[in-house]
């Protein structure tokens, strides 16, 4: 046998299993330029465009004016020599560190055939996935929609402070919202880093419904009970309306505990994110900000005369962290459980629909799903 046909014998054929693609977290390069990829994205994904935004858009315009292959010829001119060789080199090293993964633009056109094709010229085979980013994001959404109407849902609810969050990792079948919209989900639960697009969001939730699917079918899937928005990341209408009606366990816990875990969460776990990223000192001004920002937020709600008195607070507690003593937050956080998020919770517990299964405490709740995680009728 030839080397050509060994060669030939171990290529990968390009791919349109998006449900592998996604369950198997295959690594995937995304050719589409940046502005593209900012909008929205896949997980496990590289953006390597063929050509830049600016480039991007004097193809389109040269299509426009003059037609597909004036336009091909724009982009060779545009994407040559050292350029070429640049973006090419990138591609190499891709290929090379995952020899598992695909390639793709956004139709699965031009762009990941003319990248497909600069690759086997330098010697590697690597596969494209037919019908590119467009494909795999009305997959992503049909199985979101379908598996939502489908499958049962539980909603873990409970005041600030409740550890949730904690109680939803410690169950089986359970989809982490927050984690996947990089949001605590309340007004003070902003993270470094930024939140993913809107489109990224529902992607990743699409993949760990699928993945959920996939591995759990016959449990419910365990959410947190979270309102539209977490943080900037809105729910789907459909599935907003589904957890509006589903059953319901509720954790409940002294406020004593509650002030603890929201120091916890909102003080010492903030500022060391902040501080693993920015360094000490930026660090800490950058956490102070965040809680300024977070307290001018809730005045309409408090009122002029409580948020003077909690801005207040705040601030002295602010200053004694910077010399060393973190505690004073506490003063803030309880009057800002009591006053802020109870009242908000109990409105918002008020107007659900869905039966009671349990109220507990945290280990009673999580026992009681873990104990209920038997197959779905």
């Amino acid at each position: 046998m030839s080397q050509g046909d060994q060669k030939k014998n171990t290529e990968r054929p390009d791919t349109q299993d998006f449900k592998t693609l996604f369950l198997n977290d295959t690594p995937m390069m995304d050719t589409r330029a940046p502005l593209e990829f900012k909008k929205g994205a896949f997980p496990h994904t590289v953006s390597l465009p063929l050509m830049t935004d600016q480039e991007r858009a004097k193809v389109g315009t040269s299509y426009k004016r003059d037609g597909q292959e004036e336009a091909i010829k724009l982009g060779h001119r545009l994407v040559g020599g050292e350029v070429k060789a640049e973006r090419l080199a990138k591609w190499l090293a891709f290929a090379t560190e995952n020899p598992n993964g695909y390639l793709y633009c956004f139709r699965g056109g031009l762009r990941s055939q003319i990248t497909q094709q600069w690759l086997k010229d330098a010697g590697v085979a690597y596969p494209r996935i037919t019908g590119g980013y467009k494909a795999m994001r009305r997959f992503l959404i049909d199985t979101l929609e379908r598996i939502t109407a489908n499958q049962p849902l539980i909603i873990v609810a409970g005041g600030t402070g409740c550890a949730k969050t904690e109680l939803l990792k410690q169950v089986k079948g359970n989809v982490d919202l927050e984690g996947i919209a990089h949001h605590r989900g309340s007004t003070f639960g902003k993270r470094v880093g930024g939140q993913p697009s809107q489109i990224s969001f529902e992607n990743t939730l699409a993949v760990e419904f699928l993945r959920h699917e996939d591995k759990t079918p016959n449990l419910p899937i365990v959410l947190e009970d979270e309102s539209m928005l977490i943080g900037r990341c809105a729910l789907p209408d459909y599935l907003r309306a589904k957890m509006s009606v589903s059953p319901l366990v509720i954790i409940e816990a002294n406020m004593a505990d509650r002030v603890e875990h929201s120091f916890d969460n909102y003080i010492l776990d903030k500022l060391a994110e902040w501080q693993s990223v920015e360094g000490e000192e930026a660090g800490f001004i950058g956490f102070a900000s965040d809680l300024r920002v977070s307290m001018s937020k809730v005045e309409r709600r408090l009122g002029g005369v409580r948020h003077k008195a909690m801005t207040e607070m705040l601030e002295t507690a602010i200053t004694a962290h910077e010399k060393g003593d973190p505690s004073l937050h506490r003063d803030w956080i309880q009057p800002m459980l009591e006053e802020y998020y109870d009242p908000m919770y109990h409105w918002q517990l008020g107007k659900k629909q869905g039966e009671i299964l349990i109220r507990g405490s945290f280990d009673e709740v999580r026992d009681f799903l873990n104990q209920r995680a038997l197959p779905v009728n």
